[in-house]
């Protein structure tokens, strides 16, 4: 296994801390880190990335912060978590940054869960529609807890796939799973109030059961739209 930040090409000298931090996010994330990997040292890392051993502290130091690796002192730079344990961070950071590729994999969500929506009101059972229920129900018991509400409104989206049949949907739509609980907890975050949400969970939920893809599907694109809107407003705020 390759040592975070080897390989890398070097960056240049002028460039700011946040991009040297988004290049060791890189390679902590780009591949089965265990928890606990010690990373190089600062001065490895620093000859390795062609910048200055002052930017390689701060940028270390702004992923302590996000809770990606721990700082030991005496011993060294260590991993926290595993790749699945790290990209939440990584994702709402790249949100809060405007990165790129991040910003695009929340717009093809917004395409694959209107399209996941249509095929599941087309395919529903009376019995799917009952499990999808008790996930728009969950929601409403926890619309007061962020967390938990996040979980729920997760789950909800996980089962409207799993209602699809899809199995190449329902994988993408599983290995975006951090994504989701990110956009979810900011975007409720952006309002404090978990009443729109839940809104527009009930009209894709009623379009599911009424077997209705077209509704179901325009249910969600409107879903999608505002929960855009709300997280657009959450990083706007971003301090």
């Amino acid at each position: 296994m390759a040592a975070p930040g080897a390989g890398v090409a070097p960056i240049r000298r002028d460039s700011p801390v946040s991009q040297v931090a988004r290049r060791l996010l890189d390679e902590l994330t780009g591949g089965e880190q265990r928890p606990g990997t010690r990373l190089p040292s600062e001065r490895r890392l620093a000859e390795t990335l062609g910048v200055g051993r002052s930017a390689i502290r701060e940028a270390i130091a702004v992923l302590e912060v996000l809770g990606i690796v721990e700082v030991r002192v005496g011993s060294g730079t260590y991993v926290r978590g595993t790749v699945s344990d790290l990209l939440p961070q990584a994702i709402d950071w790249g949100l809060m940054l405007g990165e790129r590729h991040t910003r695009d994999l929340v717009e093809a969500r917004r395409h694959l869960e209107a399209v996941t929506a249509r095929l599941a009101a087309q395919r529903a059972t009376d019995d799917d529609v009952a499990r999808l229920r008790a996930r728009l129900d969950r929601m409403r018991e926890t619309a007061q807890a962020v967390a938990e509400f996040t979980e729920a409104d997760v789950e909800f989206h996980l089962e409207v796939a799993r209602i699809a049949g899809n199995t190449v949907l329902r994988d993408i739509l599983h290995s975006v799973r951090a994504l989701l609980r990110v956009w979810i907890q900011r975007a409720v975050g952006a309002d404090g109030d978990t009443a729109a949400t839940l809104a527009e969970h009930d009209a894709v939920f009623r379009a599911v059961e009424r077997k209705d893809p077209q509704a179901a599907a325009a249910a969600m694109e409107e879903h999608m739209e505002r929960a855009s809107a709300r997280l657009e407003r959450s990083l706007s705020t971003t301090p």
